[in-house]
């Protein structure tokens, strides 16, 4: 099928999800330079106690990612997507919200907890794109959603940067506001894209819960091993939200404008990434190596990250670091080819929880691992960018598992046609 032979209605629907991800993204991006400045600000200022303080805020909300995005993908796939996406968009501006009023890090922590159960859209949306997609466009079309991400991604923390600098809980407002108006829009434009037909039968617990849902992994060729593959990337993906703004900010002493900007570089990098080279690379090498050719990239950004001696030359490496984005296209276009349409929820909401239990333990350990070695008391050596130096490695072991794994193409199962 060629793209001009798309109908009209399915292109649409496309667009109504990117656009969702977007201000999604962006509102979920303003309050990243300031949540652990705030956290921080609750301890006192004392920057090692806030490293390991966050590292619980990153936990809780790995914890219940774990528990609730499998029963968001059986419940998608059983109602629809388009109900999911909604009560997402809803559930976050409402607790955006809540966290702008947060008196203490308790009640800042338990908005973060109700975060990890609302926030399905991201993965929901990936079932979306499955719905509508040829399985031989997938990569293309999940390059998009990585571009959408990335533009919000330079307009959320570039905003949030700029309104945490007149007061840090005004990025929460901001990103409230943004994700109820978002839900409003959904409300009125956003398509279903799985019709009855395709839907299951019925809403199990089975396939629900987190074990359940990751049996779905084992289930198909290939398919535990390019999730093992994906562990390992998302394990070092989480020094970014766990560690990064700490990092930055005792390494360089960059303020909140400047963290905004930076996360602003990277997105712009991430939408040219994804945006221009996913399809052509995608085209030249196949989904295999574009997935290899991500994750060398992904080791060489995180070790630049960790070894850079001053801001400027770790913004210089960001170019590098950004080509790791061709990692996730060719992976997810690899797994939903080997899973039926009414599996692809399933298989996105598994793919989450997978992170999600990855994400009970990533904050903690590189957060431990920043704090660890920021200690003159507890460590010899003082390296700040030990966390990065970690994800590197982590990052090479998951090439490592790729390059044995993942060699032929699966056929495609039906999808739409």
């Amino acid at each position: 099928m060629t793209e001009a032979a798309l109908p009209a209605a399915r292109r649409a629907a496309v667009l109504f999800i990117l656009i969702t991800v977007v201000l999604d993204m962006l509102a979920f991006g303003i309050v990243i330079p300031v949540l652990p400045k705030l956290v921080e600000q609750f301890m006192g200022g004392d920057t090692v106690s806030a490293a390991r303080t966050y590292g619980l805020f990153g936990t809780s909300w790995a914890l219940m990612q774990f528990i609730f995005s499998p029963v968001q993908g059986a419940l998608s796939d059983r109602f629809g997507r388009r109900p999911v996406i909604l009560a997402s968009c809803f559930g976050l501006g409402a607790d955006y919200l809540f966290m702008a009023l947060a008196p203490g890090v308790g009640w800042l922590l338990l908005g973060r907890v109700i975060s990890g159960i609302t926030s399905s859209s991201f993965s929901t949306a990936g079932a979306y794109i499955a719905d509508v997609t040829p399985p031989e466009k997938r990569a293309s079309a999940f390059g998009m959603i990585g571009a959408a991400f990335g533009i919000g991604f330079v307009l959320g923390p570039a905003i949030g940067g700029v309104l945490g600098h007149v007061d840090p809980r005004l990025p929460f407002w901001f990103a409230g506001g943004l994700a109820l108006l978002n839900a409003c829009y959904g409300l009125f434009v956003l398509p279903e894209s799985l019709p009855p037909e395709r839907r299951t039968p019925t809403f199990s617990w089975k396939r629900a819960n987190p074990v359940g849902s990751l049996r779905l992994l084992r289930s198909h060729p290939d398919l535990l091993s390019l999730a093992g593959v994906n562990g390992l990337f998302q394990l070092a993906h989480f020094v970014l939200p766990s560690t990064y703004v700490l990092y930055a900010s005792y390494r360089y002493h960059w303020d909140a404008a400047a963290m905004g900007l930076s996360f602003a570089l990277v997105g712009i990098c991430n939408i040219l990434v994804q945006a221009v080279l996913v399809k052509p690379v995608v085209a030249r090498l196949g989904e295999r190596r574009t997935l290899l050719t991500g994750l060398t990239f992904a080791a060489l950004g995180y070790a630049a990250f960790g070894l850079a001696p001053t801001g400027a030359l770790l913004m210089l490496s960001v170019p590098v670091f950004a080509l790791s984005g061709l990692f996730g296209p060719g992976l997810q276009a690899m797994m939903t080819r080997r899973v039926a349409p009414h599996e692809q929820g399933q298989l996105q909401g598994a793919n989450t929880s997978l992170m999600g239990m990855v994400g009970i333990v990533a904050p903690g350990i590189f957060t431990q691992t920043f704090a660890w070695f920021i200690d003159p008391q507890r460590s010899p050596w003082q390296v700040p960018g030990a966390s990065f130096l970690l994800a590197s490695l982590l990052a090479l072991a998951a090439l490592l598992l790729a390059w044995r794994t993942a060699r032929t193409a699966a056929p495609a199962v039906a999808g739409p046609t």
